[in-house]
């Protein structure tokens, strides 16, 4: 299985930048995808950004195409570089990751990290 653990939520001001990592342990070659996703209370988790780890392609959700960065490091952590940040950005950021082990399946979230946006 692979184990998925956040850091640098935060405290952020409206335009300001923040960026948030996710370390993934485990059977990280069994990876396809790493993922961002966030949630705010009452709300459906909604994706953010994605990242092939086969290609580094990336797929960003409308509301954070040209402000947010989603990359990886050799080290198999994956980041999200937030800049020009909004009021509605707030939410709890959730790390994903999903493949295969075996034929088996599987997709892993991280504990999740707080973005708070003020001023």
């Amino acid at each position: 299985q692979v184990q998925l653990v956040e850091s640098g939520g935060g405290l952020v001001q409206p335009g300001g930048s923040l960026r948030l990592s996710c370390t993934a342990s485990g059977e990280t070659s069994s990876m396809y995808f790493m993922s961002w996703y966030r949630q705010i209370p009452e709300k459906e988790r909604e994706l953010v950004a994605a990242i092939s780890m086969f290609t580094d392609s990336t797929n960003y959700a409308d509301s954070a195409k040209d402000r947010f960065t989603i990359f990886r490091d050799k080290t198999n952590t994956m980041y999200l570089q937030m800049a020009s940040v909004k009021p509605e950005d707030a939410a709890e950021y959730y790390c994903h990751a999903s493949g295969y082990i075996g034929s088996e399946r599987y997709d892993a979230w991280g504990q999740g990290t707080q973005v708070t946006v003020s001023s």
